[in-house]
């Protein structure tokens, strides 16, 4: 079985914070384990999306509990602050972070949004993803509630306990759980990965789409 992560410099990216923990957040568990070095970075810390009263930088600290779950020291995390919903008005300035991170990182895999996500923030991060990191490895993530349709072309294994991890480090997000979002349910991300598992004849998987394949 192909091991694309073992020894590798793994990239994850996050439009918000979240996306990534719940696209792939067992992959990222699997990353942790096998890669020799996993960054997260995460482009927009959403003050305009959390529930009233809340403090400003509330989204930020859920993340940031959410990493520690993985054990991702902090010089690997990377936050910035774009405004949620309009990161197509900072294009350039996004790509420029974008091309930093690759330079500094050098990855040898990156996690993208699928090119298949309507969400206006996340097509922006898959966009000029694919410009900084055309020569490397990348797959992009499942969030359905967001796509019309969503390339299967990669499955990637994990374990109870990397599904463990995953829901744990999904319960960092309390002000989400107040929002109500049905895509936090457990029962729904375990339905998933089960899908996916099935696809794939192991217990749980996480399905990607393939964007560019470098060996």
């Amino acid at each position: 079985m192909l091991n694309l992560f073992q020894g590798a410099r793994a990239l994850f990216l996050a439009p918000h914070t979240d996306d990534v923990e719940l696209g792939c957040g067992a992959t990222l568990a699997r990353c942790v384990e096998q890669a020799d070095t996993v960054d997260v970075a995460v482009f927009s810390t959403a003050t305009a999306s959390l529930p009233p009263g809340s403090s400003p930088d509330r989204l930020k600290v859920e993340f940031l509990k959410a990493m520690e779950q993985y054990q991702i020291p902090p010089e690997r995390i990377h936050v910035y602050d774009y405004q949620v919903r309009r990161l197509n008005y900072s294009r350039q300035d996004l790509l420029e972070d974008l091309v930093t991170l690759r330079n500094s990182i050098q990855p040898d895999i990156v996690f993208t949004p699928s090119g298949g996500d309507v969400h206006q923030d996340h097509q922006v991060v898959h966009n000029e993803s694919l410009r900084a990191f055309k020569t490397v490895t990348m797959l992009g993530y499942e969030l359905p509630w967001n796509h019309f349709h969503f390339e299967t072309r990669v499955f990637v294994s994990v374990t109870a306990e990397q599904m463990e991890l995953k829901l744990r480090a999904l319960q960092a997000y309390e002000s989400q759980f107040e929002k109500n979002r049905g895509y936090f349910d457990e029962e729904f991300i375990r339905g998933l990965a089960r899908v996916r598992g099935i696809q794939q004849g192991v217990p749980y998987s996480e399905a990607f789409e393939l964007i560019t394949l470098k060996v």
